[in-house]
């Protein structure tokens, strides 16, 4: 099984419009926090963000977290 790469110990936060996202879950992405397809030929699939109105979301970077793509504090434990 492959590896997710910790990015940063900290979420990344952002205002997001409504829309469809995909977060980068291998964390080989240029461009970050979204995918780039740098995942391909790995077991990581991206992950879909579907937001119907603006809000304010807390991304994880350091792969770690428990609800995909959302930062659920496990970058305090690294």
């Amino acid at each position: 099984m492959d590896t997710a790469i910790i990015v940063d110990t900290k979420p990344v936060i952002l205002e997001l419009e409504p829309g469809t996202y995909w977060w980068c879950a291998c964390g080989k992405s240029a461009n970050q926090p979204w995918c780039d397809g740098a995942h391909k030929g790995s077991d990581f699939r991206p992950v879909r963000v579907e937001l119907e109105e603006t809000r304010n979301v807390a991304l994880c970077a350091c792969r770690q977290t428990g609800s995909p793509p959302y930062c659920d504090g496990s970058h305090k434990r690294l």
